[in-house]
């Protein structure tokens, strides 16, 4: 698709929403696999169907409920995207990050991107929460393919500190508070769909990653493109040992992240309550 077509699908999404929506965004946080209930906690919103959003896909990942939910968050005004796209349902980078697009279009500060991992560190436990302190694109493709628009951001965005330091140690900080174990590590993006062999689980742990997973590096690299600070949370859904690989089902994933899903409830809940007085956020209330 032309970009100039692109980029008007998302100015169409763009006013589609600004009119339901009564103020401007200040967090977007896209869900990934197993995780759902942080929309339960929003007070004073609504919310619409994928289906209902001009020019959004389909999502057609189990565990995706396919919705855009807003209201505030610990005070917060916030999307919540309750699903996310990926590039192995056979779409494309730009409507991978739509979702992302529309954030920015809407003028929000910041995207929280969270997903399902596996485990590539040996020290790592089913269940533990990863903050995201880097990544690497496996994936074989790259969002900003193609003509730039340069209202929305430089043709070479740099991509040293694609996850904000300030709201890395706010989470770290808010972790301690709650006494949550928070494990913090490189998370490795591949296509997918299919999951990994021992062979190429001990590639990606000689690369240095410490989490593998087949989304969220598409939506960073927008999100840095146009000018989002980025706060990135894996939940390990399992851990991959390459000599004593075990197969794994979607639904033992889904039951693992449904029972951290609290905890990564309580911490997000905790990162917004701080961000609304000014911590993480240089710019302060506004």
């Amino acid at each position: 698709m032309p970009m100039m077509d692109y980029r008007q699908q998302v100015e169409e999404c763009a006013a589609f929403v600004r009119a339901r929506v009564p103020w401007r965004p200040r967090w977007g946080i896209i869900l990934g696999t197993g995780q759902g209930r942080l929309a339960e906690h929003l007070e004073g919103g609504a919310a619409l169907g994928y289906a209902d959003l001009p020019h959004f896909p389909a999502s057609t990942t189990p565990s995706h409920a396919g919705r855009l939910a807003w209201g505030r968050l610990a005070g917060v005004p916030v999307l919540v995207f309750q699903g996310r796209f990926h590039l192995y349902e056979g779409l494309t980078s730009p409507q991978v990050t739509l979702p992302v697009r529309l954030l920015a279009a809407l003028g929000g500060e910041v995207l929280a991107v969270c997903n399902a991992a596996g485990g590539l560190h040996p020290l790592f436990r089913a269940g533990d929460l990863m903050l995201i302190t880097d990544h690497i694109n496996l994936q074989g493709d790259n969002p900003l393919v193609g003509a730039n628009v340069e209202d929305w951001g430089p043709r070479f965005p740099d991509l040293s500190r694609a996850y904000d330091p300030g709201l890395r140690a706010l989470a770290e900080e808010v972790a301690r508070e709650q006494r949550l174990r928070l494990q913090q590590g490189i998370y490795v993006a591949v296509k997918g769909p299919s999951l990994e062999t021992p062979a190429e689980t001990r590639m990606l742990r000689l690369l240095g990653a410490d989490a593998v997973g087949m989304s969220t590096v598409p939506e960073v690299i927008a999100a840095v493109h146009g000018g989002l600070k980025v706060l990135g949370l894996s939940v390990i859904s399992n851990v991959n040992l390459p000599d004593a690989m075990a197969p794994i089902e979607l639904a033992e994933i889904i039951a693992t992240v449904a029972a951290a899903e609290p905890r990564l409830v309580e911490l997000l809940l905790g990162i917004l309550a701080r961000y609304a007085k000014g911590e993480g956020n240089p710019g302060g209330g506004k």
